[in-house]
């Protein structure tokens, strides 16, 4: 059906140029509101009805006439019918459903992947300074951003994961202050113990490792302990080589690996920041006014000019943010993406115009954003806030603790990211349909399940005979198997993984309705091997879509309720 369309759409353009030539009308297709309209609309004729000044009706009637004559839809198309104002309501044969099968059991893994493209992306995700353990909104950015960086990989771009990270600043004197006192028998709760120290059990962790004179390795730095109490940079160097480590096992817990570490004390130590500065000067927009460095933002679009430099010495926090994403550019990334909180939203703007300002040729709108809302952890009906290891919030490596790494990946990713989202432990660990990530699972472990009863070769289900597939569920699942492609494509090009897991729970309530309605096995031997293919191609779009999650395809699982059906 792939092929199929694609030849659909490429006569829908010859179709669309013949009758009106200068509109540059775009060839698409739509997927109808109601299944029985059809398996593809076109509105084409409305939206040539304006520029030609023509009646919809009439176009549509005179774009049939086109299309009929058209060797494609000859070959793939059943029917033809006006709607509405001027829809055309395109009615596929069931051979060109049917191929679908044929299609994904070719492709495999690689079904919906596009050729290389030559384009390199960068996700710029976590990002969290190490000063504790990741939380619940870090879990949210590695959800989302690696399931990102898969689907930008399946459209063909060079992708790198990038983790930006403050190894120095108040945070991190603060985290060595805290250590310090902890080495010096202090906790939360004395007197001397500082108001803005950090309270978590791991500081004393961390401590007690630097008197071991342990050598911690995280996966961009190393550093033995000196044992020193009095030593406070060897306490801050190895609190941050420790937090990072830490970090690292968690990343590992959830099956992330980033490509490269970028430490914001680079911007400053390489000279970056100062050449920024420099640029944006030379630019002319920037001014002095109140003894502080203005960048004048407002030229690019933001509400009021920006401080750069204030006026008792050193930057505001935009420009180091602005140099690095020069750094980024200079790099030969052609798309930047930065997944953060939206308490960041106030930072796009600034970053945006200074990035313009510099005139380098940097793109309007570089680097994209994905906005995430924060995440309330229930359990046992109560928000969980408190997490004795962090002391003050819940950790990535809790959620993996109490449920699992496919439940947190899939939950944290099966909403929208700017809208808020209740991580329901209690319903992570159920076993039926109630769960999101077991429904799709189980759909997957069911089709392996069947294919063990059924007994036969598969490599002998690329020869069945797909025109016995015609019962409506079959027809309706078979749709869903090709819209897998386009789907993909839509969901990187708006940065919306979630898009993966609504697909992934549509194709597994496909299969379930259709396995509920057709019996597979104990049919005419050929019939049984058509289904059989057609179930094979579903279980591999169902592990390729929960692939593109980070979430495993399991091939059995148990259930809170038995299973009654035939897979028993």
């Amino acid at each position: 059906m792939i092929q199929a369309k694609q030849a659909l759409l490429a006569a829908l353009a010859d179709s669309l140029h013949e009758i009106a030539p200068d509109a540059k009308a775009v060839a698409a297709f739509e997927s109808p509101k109601q299944a029985a309209h059809g398996d593809f609309a076109c509105t084409a004729a409305m939206q040539l009805a304006k520029p030609l000044k023509a009646n919809p009706r009439e176009l549509a009637t005179r774009l049939i006439a086109a299309l009929q004559a058209r060797p494609a839809f000859q070959t793939w198309v059943e029917s033809l019918e006006i709607a509405g104002p001027g829809f055309i309501n395109i009615r596929l044969k069931p051979a060109a459903k049917q191929a679908v099968v044929a299609e994904v059991l070719t492709g495999g893994s690689r079904f919906g992947h596009r050729p290389a493209t030559g384009k390199h992306v960068m996700v710029e995700f976590v990002s969290a300074n190490p000063t504790g353990p990741l939380h619940v909104g870090h879990a949210r950015q590695a959800a989302l951003g690696d399931a990102l960086c898969s689907l930008f990989q399946s459209q063909g771009h060079d992708v790198t994961r990038e983790f930006y990270y403050n190894d120095a600043g108040v945070q991190i004197a603060t985290l060595a202050n805290s250590t310090q006192m902890r080495l010096k028998g202090f906790k939360p709760g004395d007197a001397e113990w500082p108001e803005a120290a950090y309270n978590g059990d791991y500081i004393q962790d961390i401590a007690d490792a630097f008197l071991r004179k342990e050598t911690v390795k995280a996966d961009d730095r190393e550093f033995t302990a000196s044992g020193d109490v009095d030593d406070l940079d060897g306490i801050r160097q190895f609190a941050v080589a420790y937090l990072r480590h830490e970090q690292d096992l968690d990343l590992q817990a959830f099956g992330l690996k980033f490509d490269s570490y970028f430490l914001e004390s680079s911007v400053y130590a390489g000279g970056q920041l100062e050449r920024t500065v420099q640029r944006l000067v030379d630019s002319g927009k920037t001014y002095e006014q109140d003894g502080a460095l203005w960048l004048r933002t407002t030229d690019y679009g933001d509400d009021k000019d920006r401080v750069m430099r204030k006026k008792e010495g050193g930057y505001t926090y935009f420009v180091p943010d602005v140099a690095y994403h020069i750094n980024k550019f200079e790099r030969g990334y052609t798309q930047c993406i930065n997944i953060q909180g939206t308490d960041h939203h106030g930072t796009i703007a600034r970053v945006r115009a200074g990035l313009q300002a510099v005139n380098l040729g940097i793109p309007q709108g570089f680097p994209d954003y994905v906005l995430h809302k924060m995440v309330t952890v229930m359990k046992g009906g109560q928000e969980v806030k408190i997490s004795k290891r962090a002391g003050s919030y819940v950790t990535l490596r809790d959620l993996i603790d109490w449920t699992s790494r496919d439940a947190v990946r899939f939950f944290l990713i099966s909403r929208k990211a700017d809208t808020e989202f209740t991580f329901d432990v209690d319903l992570a660990l159920k076993q039926n349909d109630e769960n999101p990530v077991f429904y799709v699972q189980y759909a997957h472990a069911r089709i392996c399940s069947v294919i063990r009863k059924w007994g036969g070769d598969l490599a002998t289900v690329g020869n069945a005979d797909l025109a016995l597939l015609t019962a409506p569920t079959e027809e309706a699942l078979m749709l869903k198997l090709a819209a897998y492609p386009d789907m993909l494509a839509g969901a990187a090009a708006g940065l919306a993984p979630h898009d993966v897991a609504f697909y992934a729970r549509d194709l597994a309530g496909a299969f379930h309705s259709y396995y509920a309605a057709e019996r597979v096995l104990d049919q005419a031997p050929e019939l049984s091997r058509a289904r059989i293919a057609l179930l094979a191609a579903t279980r591999q779009v169902l592990a390729n879509a929960l692939g593109m999650l980070g979430v495993s395809a399991p091939e059995q699982m148990s259930r809170d309720t038995p299973d009654t059906s035939e897979t028993e």
